[in-house]
């Protein structure tokens, strides 16, 4: 695809994500930023599926909304295994003015975090970038009120990850696609958690799993 047809694709993407989230202009005008410094750095890294780019708004970035939506109290989040800053950035964006607002995008790529940064940077938004693996950041986790991954791991290697650090109010978000049932069907052999899962309105058999309480079980 051209880079006139992918434009045309990515303005029709746009409009129907806006149109189905309420976000303000200041948002917008950050998310559009985002949107080209990706673009941008594409042509350096690969940050997301080339084939995905003319998709940016629907495949990427419409999670993040969404997210921002469902767990609205949350102010100090974590996001594990950030890549390209999905949904972590855009959190980051919609976080932005509110007080107290964290967002720790942990990313073991150098040059991925690198990205991260220049987009926190050049946006001035509310994160930090820690090039560390999961497995050393268990005061990070540990001081978070919700926690985000994304296309990282199952289920079962998630809670694994995860639970030693997490504090008993904490909550984790995990956006999973059609075989989700069967991701949660493997987590419950080795956890006890309890989930709300929240259908998705953007791709049919999606989820947002909603979970707290996360314990390892006895044997397991």
């Amino acid at each position: 695809m051209g880079r006139a047809a992918t434009d045309a694709k990515l303005a029709e993407e746009r409009s129907l994500v806006l149109s189905r989230h309420g976000v303000s202009r200041e948002t917008v005008e950050k998310l559009d930023a985002y949107v080209e410094l990706l673009r941008t750095w594409q042509t350096r890294i690969n940050l997301i599926s080339p084939s995905t780019i003319p998709e940016i708004w629907t495949r990427h970035l419409e999670d993040g909304l969404w997210l921002s939506h469902l767990a609205r109290n949350a102010t100090r989040w974590v996001d594990l295994g950030s890549g390209a800053g999905f949904p972590g950035l855009v959190l980051s964006i919609t976080l932005c003015g509110r007080e107290g607002a964290e967002m720790h995008l942990v990313e073991s790529n150098a040059k991925k975090a690198a990205f991260l940064r220049t987009v926190i940077r050049e946006l001035s938004l509310p994160a930090e970038v820690h090039v560390e693996r999961i497995e050393d950041c268990s005061e990070i986790i540990g001081g978070a009120e919700a926690v985000s991954a994304r296309a990282l791991a199952s289920l079962d290697e998630l809670c694994a990850l995860v639970a030693p650090h997490l504090k008993p109010d904490a909550k984790c978000w995990f956006p999973k696609g059609r075989n989700h049932d069967e991701e949660i069907a493997a987590a419950s052999a080795h956890w006890r958690f309890d989930m709300v899962k929240h259908s998705s309105e953007i791709e049919d058999g999606s989820v947002m799993l909603e979970i707290r309480r996360l314990e390892a079980l006895a044997g397991a």
